[in-house]
């Protein structure tokens, strides 16, 4: 949302079964999958008991989970919360985080594609 000071913006739902994790934690994060992790994508954007089954992470700031292998994570501590229509709006300050030039994997108008540069070319695999 932010670079000065960084801040992350994201919204959930109001009917989540996750709503109470988030709701009453100091801190929360934000991975950015990459292009290799797309099952654990749809993992997460389904309902289930419990999305961290057999699922590799660290504890991060707060005890907040950092998922392994992500290309990028942000730490953030729960700065303020507002109520938007059907869902929570939830806005981090970046205290942490971390970026691996690995290709992120993307999702946009209904199916997940890859990262084309204006030239053309694919992304940078580096």
């Amino acid at each position: 949302m932010s670079l000065n000071p960084p801040l992350v913006l994201w919204s959930l739902v109001l009917y989540s079964s996750s709503l109470g994790a988030f709701e009453n934690a100091s801190h929360f994060a934000v991975s950015v999958l990459g292009a290799s992790q797309q099952e654990l994508a749809d993992r997460f954007a389904k309902s289930s008991d419990d999305k961290f089954d057999g699922v590799e992470w660290r504890p991060g700031l707060g005890n907040a989970p950092i998922l392994a292998d992500s290309v990028a994570n942000f730490q953030c501590r729960a700065a303020n919360r507002y109520y938007g229509g059907d869902h929570v709006i939830f806005l981090g300050a970046v205290e942490a985080y971390s970026y691996n030039r690995k290709e992120p994997l993307l999702f946009a108008r209904g199916g997940y594609g890859r990262f084309v540069a204006g030239d053309g070319s694919a992304a940078d695999k580096s």
